[in-house]
């Protein structure tokens, strides 16, 4: 927990940079377009990023058992390596977000909502670099054991968004009011700053001078970067597949008009908010996993992981509890229009139900990472997202026509298998690992 807490709050307060966007856009005069547009362009926002998180987060690990095995240096030379990757990567995600419309148009959501949700993606393509700086630095520091910076920037973002969101949604002080789009260009800035001061952080404390990380500039070393490549991919595309999942609900959902768009951005919102706490407990998992094993001590591994999914237990069942027993306090922080309001309130029903799965399948999966065991659990979120969640959400959203609550019966279907299978191979491999003696 004194790994974990930095993390959970800077990861609760970074996401509060998206609640603070979703219950100011609410307060907008076309609030259920504008809604709607963040829910629809921060889909496609959030699929490529997930993708970048996912491959940088090979960055904890790796930092982790070079720590656990006395090799700063190593750690450091890795980590810019992995800058190379950055740099490719935030430039697919510039290209990605500036053509995000043709997605829209593809999915055929409604054409109220396209137009407000292009100029979002094209304000927060602006921003694309400096997120995926931030997360390779911030992996970096959580490998090292310290998780701080990741609560220092968490807050730093959410108090500076207020105000620039203030200024460009509503056309504040002499500034145009561009509404949602003004939303896309704050988060933006508020990246750029975040980056700013997370690299004065790293280069000025004591606690990065066994690590050299900034002492020079590398040229790209293949092996490394292969090696973190084999590590972070399969872990990109377990967390682009679980992503994917909830990024194709909402444009799914999406294509059945604004009040249902607006009503599950609501809903989904807030459980990502709670969502939060696995989340950040999963890196700290990452981190004393990865340690004990560059230690060689597999008990120590097996009991961290051991932990970790207790510990998210207890979590899960408060965020549970708060939906059950408070979803109409909830979803009025969000908005007043009633039909949304209804919608909203019944969703978070189904958000409660999924707390335990989601929370176990993440801290398993971050136990798994720990370990660099992460080939065989991607093929297992392929079959738990898209072969069970999101063919069985599917089918009941438009074929038994059950609308938006078909596609959350599906996501607690893939979120349920994906625990089971993650919890049983972090098991087994842990297991293995004690028999042969690491």
């Amino acid at each position: 927990m004194q790994l974990a807490l930095p993390v959970i709050i800077g990861q609760v307060t970074g996401f509060g940079m998206n609640f603070v966007d979703t219950v100011m856009a609410g307060r907008l005069d076309d609030e259920e377009i504008a809604l709607a547009a963040l829910g629809t362009g921060g889909a496609i926002w959030s699929s490529v990023l997930m993708f970048v998180l996912g491959t940088l987060m090979a960055i904890q690990p790796t930092v982790a058992q070079y720590d656990g095995a006395g090799r700063p240096l190593d750690a450091g030379a890795a980590t810019r390596q992995a800058l190379w990757i950055v740099l490719l990567y935030a430039a697919v995600f510039i290209v990605v977000l500036n053509t995000g419309v043709y997605f829209l148009y593809w999915f055929k959501i409604d054409q109220q909502i396209i137009p407000t949700a292009a100029g979002y993606l094209a304000a927060l393509s602006w921003g694309a670099p400096a997120v995926c700086l931030v997360f390779a630095l911030r992996f970096f520091s959580e490998g090292t054991g310290n998780t701080k910076p990741t609560m220092y920037i968490g807050f730093l973002g959410v108090m500076l968004n207020i105000p620039m969101n203030y200024l460009l949604m509503y056309g504040k002080l002499g500034f145009p009011a561009l509404g949602a789009v003004g939303c896309g260009y704050a988060t933006s800035i508020v990246l750029w700053v975040q980056l700013l001061v997370l690299l004065i952080y790293l280069t000025r404390h004591s606690h990065y001078r066994p690590y050299a990380l900034f002492a020079r500039w590398d040229g790209p070393d293949w092996q490394r970067i292969g090696d973190l490549l084999k590590v972070g991919l399969p872990i990109a595309v377990m967390i682009f597949v679980e992503g994917s999942l909830f990024v194709a609900a909402a444009l799914f959902i999406g294509k059945l008009g604004t009040v249902p768009a607006a009503a599950h951005l609501v809903a989904i919102n807030f459980a990502a908010l709670t969502f939060m706490i696995p989340l950040g407990l999963s890196s700290a998992i990452t981190v004393r996993v990865g340690n004990a094993v560059g230690r060689r001590d597999p008990v120590a591994a097996r009991y961290a992981g051991r932990i970790g999914l207790l510990i998210v237990l207890g979590f899960q069942s408060l965020s549970a509890g708060a939906m059950l027993l408070f979803p109409e306090h909830i979803v009025a922080l969000y908005t007043d229009e009633a039909a949304v309001a209804g919608l909203a309130v019944h969703l978070l029903l189904f958000a409660a139900i999924f707390q335990f799965s989601d929370g176990i399948q993440v801290c398993s999966a971050g136990a798994l990472r720990g370990l660099k065991d992460t080939r065989v659990p991607m093929f297992y979120t392929i079959i738990a997202y898209w072969a069970v969640g999101m063919t069985l959400g599917y089918y009941l959203t438009f074929n038994l026509e059950q609308g938006p609550k078909g596609m959350w019966i599906g996501m607690i279907a893939g979120l349920t298998v994906a625990a089971i299978l993650l919890t049983g191979r972090f098991w087994r491999s842990s297991r293995r690992l004690i028999e042969i003696g690491l």
